[in-house]
């Protein structure tokens, strides 16, 4: 099924051919009519699935039939909210490139915590058409009177386990006291459980559930191997791997900020220039690190998790487990990085003696067994 399938406007059909965008994905194929229709949606989708597409092009086009003029006051149409900085920063920029073929100018502002609150205050003067947020920055800027949510429309929840494993319950629990009652909510989350479950009876009314399978996500395009080697040596073949191969760019997720930091440093060390990106990190040195991994500056980040959800890094080749993840949830999320839109990759996990019995659970959860190797550095 082609895009024009979908019933969104000219001006976006234009904006998915400049994007390379050629066929709609399952959950944009099941989801765009829906939201079209006004309807309130539940969907359940793995990472790399695209499902922010599947939410932004039915809003702005929503967002232009509503037609010209924001409303009174600092308000805003439409929210995203979503877990993370960097998440709200790349959500606003794939809303800023699907609104430029349209019909309307559209003011699009991100808002996060790690920066000055007040040049967000002021670039929401005259309120937007749509505001990406994280909660905290989000509440902190309704607080100060710079937004008003009174005439909200759509809310969409990204990333809706993450929002609540990252204690955001009561940011969640306040926001949805100052929202109007007649409103479309869409709600998007790679798992369901009972805390998720109760945000979709406190925000919800009367939604369609939609699921897009997560084992279907990473059993394609990605080739998956286990690299057994002994803890001491994972720092040297770790080097060594990267040495080898001709991977344009590795994104290589650790446990810690300070492992991080540690593997950036014995890279550095060997010669091997490396970034590390973690929570520890001021706001600008993330964002620096991502810019200059995304536009190709940077060929190896170092990560924690917290870019494990959402981040779309075009074309990635190869993830690197150095660490394995504590759950197998948080291992497809962080595989999906790479093999994302159909095209090929690679993971790898290196394993140490101690960490053989959970890499068999994570496999038996994913319903795969990778390919085993014995690392030598």
């Amino acid at each position: 099924m082609p895009f024009s399938h979908l019933l969104l406007g000219p001006e976006l059909q234009c904006a998915f051919q400049a994007l390379g965008y050629a066929t709609p994905f399952p959950v944009q194929e099941q989801t765009i009519p829906l939201v079209l229709a006004g309807q309130d949606l539940v969907v359940q989708a793995p990472t790399g699935s695209g499902k922010t597409v599947a939410y932004l092009a039915p809003l702005l086009h929503r967002l232009v039939e509503g037609g010209p003029g924001r409303l009174p006051g600092n308000q805003t149409k439409a929210l995203v909210l979503v877990p993370t900085r960097e998440l709200a920063a790349q959500v606003g920029e794939r809303a800023t490139e699907l609104a430029k073929h349209l019909p309307l100018p559209m003011k699009i502002q991100a808002v996060f915590g790690g920066v000055s609150v007040n040049p967000q205050m002021l670039d929401l003067r005259g309120g937007a058409d749509l505001v990406i947020a994280t909660p905290g920055r989000l509440l902190e800027l309704v607080r100060k009177n710079a937004l008003s949510l009174a005439g909200l429309q759509h809310l969409v929840l990204d990333e809706a386990d993450k929002l609540l494993e990252l204690g955001f319950h009561e940011e969640m629990q306040d926001l949805l006291r100052q929202l109007p009652v007649r409103r479309q909510t869409l709600m998007f989350s790679a798992t369901m459980n009972s805390a998720v479950e109760e945000v979709v009876q406190l925000f919800l009314r009367s939604p369609q559930h939609i699921q897009v399978e997560a084992a279907l996500a990473l059993s394609v395009a990605i080739e998956e191997r286990a690299c057994l080697v002994p803890l001491e040596h994972k720092g040297p073949f770790l080097r060594e791997l990267l040495a080898r191969e001709s991977w344009p760019q590795v994104l290589v997720f650790v446990a810690s900020g300070r492992r991080a930091d540690n593997v950036v440093r014995k890279l550095g060390n060997s010669g091997i220039r490396a970034l590390s990106l973690h929570g520890d990190k001021s706001m600008s040195a993330r964002t620096d690190a991502l810019e200059q991994f995304r536009d190709g500056r940077l060929r190896i980040l170092v990560a924690t998790d917290l870019i494990a959800r959402g981040i779309d890094i075009s074309g990635l080749a190869c993830v690197i487990h150095y660490d394995l993840p504590r759950s197998p949830k948080d291992y497809v999320h962080r595989t999906g990085r790479t093999g994302r839109a159909g095209l090929g990759g690679v993971a790898i996990s290196l394993v140490s003696p101690d960490e053989e019995a959970h890499l068999a659970v994570i496999e038996k959860k994913v319903r795969r067994r990778f390919k085993r190797e014995v690392g030598t550095a």
